[in-house]
């Protein structure tokens, strides 16, 4: 997808944000295993981001990251999600929140076919993450392999 349809769609959600002036709260979720990241590539924006996306209304912040999960990679985790910690995101609107999860047991399904909103995913070394993975992923990787402090800003 082309920078510019990514910067829209970017305007036009911290547009509807800023209108509405609601507190939008997003979910990702790291799964890691034998040192390997999960990460996926949307087809609405650019780059390779922890698996992820909104909490629907009458669901709790990890239900969200456990559904996400599954429904972008096939992974189901096996036990409850751990809250890592929850990160403003000034990118959507100024009200943006995520909510990071860590899936320390999980099995490996099949994953699913490419589609409009995941086109691809796949498992990365955590220390040599691809070309095109976002800034906030590298951060809480790094966070996550000790490599730097959270600061608290997706």
């Amino acid at each position: 997808m082309s920078s510019i349809r990514s910067r829209m769609v970017r305007a036009a959600a911290a547009r509807w944000g800023r209108v509405r002036r609601a507190v939008t709260l997003g979910v990702r979720v790291l799964a890691v295993d034998r040192e390997r990241a999960l990460l996926v590539r949307h087809g609405y924006v650019e780059g390779w981001h922890l698996p992820g996306g909104a909490v629907e209304p009458g669901e709790t912040a990890e239900e969200a990251a456990a559904r996400e999960l599954l429904e972008e990679t096939g992974v189901a985790a096996e036990q409850p999600l751990r809250l890592i910690g929850l990160y403003f995101n000034p990118a959507f609107g100024g009200r943006d929140h995520v909510a990071l999860f860590r899936a320390e047991r999980f099995e490996i399904g099949p994953a699913p076919a490419a589609n409009r909103e995941i086109v691809e995913s796949g498992w990365f070394p955590a220390a040599e993450l691809p070309e095109g993975a976002t800034p906030a992923t590298r951060r809480r990787i790094a966070e996550f392999l000790g490599r730097r402090a959270a600061d608290g800003r997706w």
